[in-house]
């Protein structure tokens, strides 16, 4: 319903046909790219990232449904009032099989006029509201019977500031329908001034923006919800980042042991961190002077990443320390280190080697638990240690590890390390890699030199995962 700011001034003549056509297309074209990339975002709603990303994308779909309507209504022009007899029922949405052909819309028009009190209410505006339209237009005084409480005066300020002081109409107010059904309605306007420069009559556009507003609802809370995941994942990080450090040996460099008597052993160890920092998996080392003068030798290696496993680490390794100072062995230390991880409230799975080095006759004790061998490097060459037998912690509750033992020379180095040390290999081919490096750990002087070696060869990018390594020269 075209209506003029003045009674002086005509309404604007709407734009040609033809270019608005070429805005449909483009508006048309862009939805179904939009919606394209919408059926890409596939989430389970498990990912908030994933359910902010789809919530956009139907924001988006929205807002261009909306202007794809009103671009058609700019088009085709105002609908010839329909006869009574062909309205549809109250709350019925017309659509394009209509016999006046108006296009289902969410926007309607209305205009009052103050001199006689009669309203003037398109089609669109009464299924809107989901009102007969075989019924007269409600007049100001009785549109807020429409309107929610609490949105009232706020309707009532915007039409008292539109026709006492001339103010254009911009806001927005909720309805409930006669059916119940509650919609969200944004209005436009203008009073209309007669010859004497008197307000004369209302002119309004009201558009139902129910769903885009329910989007923006979504989008709003997806993106909370994002935030507050995002600080729980930062707050998480910083837990196991700090339990991390406090459960891994506080030595760096390099260590001698036994400190009492002659040393026996040269150490050096090494975290290298994944590529991506905010993941601290549950791999761990550990060296340590035992009372009778013997050396535990450590890794291991919990599955899965965050707080629940850094702890589950800080316990394993409290336990593996606990039971070396009391002498336990190491087969049956990681028997019982098994059957205390099935008793965990959150079971895991988890791999392990334990080392007891006796110094006075250089034997290594040692027992794994589905976990890769230690390699021994010997005048230049190197070789994997023979296996006992050892299932994973957590898989076979009750299963017991076997031992082997095996008598070190002087000048002999013994690595440990847990999966993962070489990126993007098998298990065979990383310790036919780590094999390869002898001659390099033959020329190195001390273990921290070895050290040195493997972070140079793949401490690199492309980690997924943490490794830990445990280097220890045999000293004479």
């Amino acid at each position: 319903m075209p209506s003029p700011v003045s009674a002086d001034h005509p309404a604007a003549q709407p734009p040609g046909r033809g270019s608005v056509e070429a805005l449909i297309t483009q508006a048309r074209r862009l939805k179904g790219e939009v919606d394209a990339v919408r059926r890409d975002t596939r989430s389970d709603g498990s990912d908030p990232e994933e359910r902010w990303q789809r919530a956009l994308c139907d924001l988006a779909l929205h807002q261009l449904d909306d202007l794809d309507a009103h671009l058609a209504q700019l088009r085709d022009g105002p609908p010839p009032a329909p006869a009574q007899t062909d309205a549809p029922p109250p709350g019925r949405p017309r659509t394009a099989g209509t016999p006046d052909g108006a296009l289902l819309s969410r926007v309607g028009s209305a205009e009052w006029n103050l001199l006689t009190d009669e309203a003037t209410w398109s089609g669109e505006l009464y299924q809107i509201l989901g009102l007969d339209p075989a019924r007269p237009a409600l007049t100001l005084d009785e549109l807020p019977s429409l309107v929610l409480d609490e949105d009232r005066p706020r309707l009532t300020s915007m039409v008292t500031g539109c026709l006492v002081d001339a103010r254009p109409i911009d806001g927005e107010f909720r309805v409930v329908r006669p059916d119940g059904a509650p919609r969200t309605v944004h209005m436009m306007g203008e009073p209309v001034l007669g010859a004497d420069g008197g307000t004369a009559s209302m002119w309004a556009v009201l558009r139902d923006v129910s769903e885009l507003r329910s989007s923006q609802r979504t989008v709003r809370e997806t993106r909370d919800s994002l935030t507050r995941h995002r600080r729980q994942e930062q707050t998480e990080h910083r837990i196991a980042a700090e339990l991390q450090e406090a459960v891994l040996p506080p030595w760096r460099g390099s260590l001698r042991l036994p400190h009492r008597g002659p040393v026996a052993l040269d150490l050096a160890a090494h975290r290298l961190p994944a590529a991506t920092a905010t993941l601290i998996g549950g791999d761990w080392y550990d060296a340590l002077e035992l009372p009778d003068g013997q050396t535990l030798l450590t890794v291991g290696d919990l599955t899965g990443q965050g707080v629940a496993v850094a702890s589950g680490r800080a316990m394993l390794l409290g336990a593996v320390r606990g039971m070396a100072m009391a002498g336990t062995e190491p087969g049956e230390l990681l028997t019982l280190l098994d059957r205390l991880l099935d008793s965990t409230v959150q079971p895991a799975l988890g791999s392990a080697v334990c080392c007891r080095y006796r110094p006075e006759s250089r034997t290594l004790i040692w027992a794994q638990a589905g976990h890769p061998a230690p390699l021994l490097y010997r005048d230049g060459t190197g070789r994997m240690l023979n296996t006992p037998d050892g299932v994973l912690l957590g898989a076979c509750p009750g299963a017991v590890r076997g031992q082997s033992v095996v008598t070190l020379r002087p000048g002999d180095l013994l690595l440990l390390h847990t999966d993962g040390l070489v990126p993007g290999h098998s298990r065979t081919a990383a310790v036919d890699r780590l094999l390869g490096l002898a001659p390099r750990f033959g020329a190195a002087r001390t273990a921290q030199d070895c050290v040195r070696t493997l972070v140079e060869e793949f401490g690199g990018a492309g980690r997924e995962d943490d490794a830990c390594v445990i280097v220890a020269r045999v000293t004479a």
